[in-house]
């Protein structure tokens, strides 16, 4: 399993929380996602968690997509 450094991927005030809250988090708790992005995110696919985002259809899409991407090289 990789080691993710929390601080580089989150707020200050998220860092040292759980991952259980950190899923639970609105989208802002991560680091360069501001309260009006999280906003616009709910608007228009309905993610207000951080585990939303991480399993919206488009993200998973576009990962799987920049996978085969990576292999066809």
């Amino acid at each position: 399993m990789t080691s993710i450094d929390l601080s580089k991927v989150l707020d200050n005030a998220w860092a040292d929380k759980s991952l259980s809250e950190i899923l639970a988090a609105p989208v802002a708790a991560l680091k360069g996602v501001s309260d009006r992005d999280g906003e616009l995110l709910q608007e228009a696919f309905g993610v207000k968690t951080v585990a939303d985002l991480a399993n919206l259809k488009y993200v998973r899409w576009a990962q799987a997509l920049a996978e085969l991407g990576s292999v066809a090289k």
